[in-house]
């Protein structure tokens, strides 16, 4: 075992990307989780926030968190969030623990809020014996696209391809279906289209807005790539067949 002081510890910023993906990969291929976590736009969302911190041995990246805030600008202060994660090969070694102490001292006064894309049995001990218990998780799922289900959609809804000129009426639809949500707080209309819009993989051909008989919208999907990133449905319309 190598004590966490002998490696190189610094700040983490754009020219780290390529080592933050690697991080990740390897952290994905050990654990399971979203294989968008590897990808530029959420790596920079979850590790390089407002404070961030990498250890590094022989070149190579072995840890790395991000800490920053939930609240919107003007919305007072929400609770502070962080990320980390450490390399399959130097766990165990007290690298999480400093992670979480230092994450812990960034927060200051403010709750600590912990969003991971990938997870791990260890990682669980660990962060429940440093207080945490866990309030909100999602699965990750895979369906054969050679066979996908054949699903009715209520009468007379339709849907449309996402454009520029609905980009408002998806925002709505995505805040009215993602409100309930443990957590949610409410973006930035600009910046959250910003990411969709900036996002290489964004498929706003795939990505669908439905709407009622009456033209209003009722749920949404958006896809990135191969994956579906988000899909919600107004709370009045779940449940219909």
């Amino acid at each position: 075992m190598e004590p966490t002081d002998t490696l190189d510890w610094g700040e983490l910023d754009e020219q780290h990307l390529a080592a933050l993906t690697g991080l990740a990969e390897a952290c994905l291929a050990a654990d399971g989780g979203l294989p968008l976590f590897t990808t530029p736009p959420l790596l920079r969302a979850r590790l390089l926030q407002t404070y961030t911190l990498g250890a590094w041995h022989d070149g190579l990246l072995v840890a790395a968190a991000g800490v920053g805030n939930t609240a919107p600008p003007g919305a007072g202060a929400g609770p502070a969030t962080v990320t980390g994660l450490v390399h399959p090969d130097r766990r165990g070694q007290g690298l999480g623990t400093r992670l979480v102490g230092w994450a812990a001292e960034r927060a200051g006064d403010a709750d600590l809020l912990l969003t991971t894309e990938t997870w791990s049995v260890d990682a669980d001990r660990l962060l429940m014996a440093h207080g945490f218990h866990r309030t909100f998780a999602e699965a990750v799922l895979r369906h054969d696209l050679a066979a996908p289900p054949a699903v009715t959609p209520p009468d007379a809804v339709r849907t449309e391809p996402v454009t520029a000129g609905i980009g408002a009426e998806l925002f709505a639809t995505y805040c009215a279906a993602f409100a309930g949500r443990p957590g949610f707080v409410t973006p930035d209309a600009d910046e959250w289209l910003g990411e969709l819009r900036d996002d290489d993989e964004y498929r706003p051909d795939l990505s669908l807005l439905a709407r009622a008989p009456d033209g209003q919208p009722v749920g949404f999907v958006n896809v990135i790539g191969t994956w579906v990133d988000q899909v919600g449905v107004v709370p009045a319309w779940r449940g219909r067949r």
